[in-house]
């Protein structure tokens, strides 16, 4: 959401008489339209997916929701028409976790007419050849630490996908029109950083100075690109940050877009212990 003082402040005939407003009426509205300019931007992570529900590393692989998923999408759209929330654009990844979700968002806000802009450059984290394999299962084999690496480190990447591997996104024609290379065949944040960063400098960034009140429906890890960016967090301190599924969370920005507050709406101890679940999941299970 976007507010706007626009308040005309005049004097009054009783400071004109006294001359006790010694400041021009044009720069105390400056002066307050600056404290008063507030952008508001809504990040979601999609609903759970099935191999959420299955403990699987998912990355690039077109998943779809669970019912779980669903409800999920459906009560953030609930959440954000209770709270008055309205929005003018909305933005989400190629994938369709984060598309239904934004669906069930905007059905539930009836709302499901806004333009819509998919961008490759938000789809989730790329886990290379983890994708698919069970997340306990490989802590297991490879220990808790390495896996943590894999998950959360900034800058350590999976190990890559093979040439010519039948999971490979780099035959799917959604990426026809992208570079082979920037098809990846594995990732780290640091990556995702370096190509979520341009798309919201490009696209979303501009949008909201232009007034539009947006809504992001996007993954884990593309969202934690932004949360890094907009708070500023260090490589060392991203890796205990996880993003619970399907709950809303809103930035409050000033005129240069800087984060002044941030905030999950409806339950926050909820959304906190969401958030643990997803940090928990990359342990290996005692048999």
């Amino acid at each position: 959401m976007f507010f706007h003082s626009k308040r005309d402040f005049r004097m009054g005939p009783e400071l004109r008489a006294t001359g006790a407003l010694l400041i021009p009426n044009r720069l105390v509205f400056l002066l307050l339209q600056s404290l008063t300019t507030m952008y508001k931007l809504v990040l979601i992570r999609h609903g759970e997916s099935t191999w959420n529900l299955d403990n699987r590393f998912t990355g690039w692989t077109d998943v779809d929701l669970t019912e779980t998923g669903v409800a999920q999408a459906k009560n953030a759209g609930q959440l954000l028409r209770a709270e008055g929330y309205d929005f003018d654009v909305a933005y989400t990844s190629v994938l369709k976790r984060a598309t239904r979700t934004l669906w069930h968002v905007l059905d539930e806000m009836d709302q499901t007419w806004l333009p819509v802009v998919h961008s490759w450059r938000l789809n989730e984290r790329h886990y290379g050849d983890l994708q698919g394999l069970n997340k306990a299962e490989t802590a297991k084999k490879f220990g808790d630490a390495q896996v943590l690496v894999w998950r959360r480190s900034y800058d350590t990447p999976p190990p890559p996908l093979a040439d010519g591997d039948v999971r490979s996104e780099r035959g799917d024609r959604r990426y026809a029109r992208l570079q082979p290379g920037q098809v990846p065949l594995t990732e780290c944040l640091k990556d995702t950083v370096e190509r979520v960063l341009p798309f919201w400098n490009e696209a979303m960034a501009p949008a909201i100075k232009a007034g539009k009140r947006i809504v992001v429906a996007a993954h884990g890890n593309s969202i934690r690109a932004l949360v890094k960016y907009l708070d500023n967090i260090s490589d060392q301190d991203i890796v205990g940050l996880n993003i619970p599924n399907g709950i809303p969370l809103v930035y409050e920005l000033d005129e240069n877009l800087q984060s002044q507050r941030s905030y999950y709406l409806g339950d926050s101890e909820a959304a906190a212990r969401a958030a643990a679940a997803v940090g928990a999941q990359g342990k290996a299970v005692s048999a």
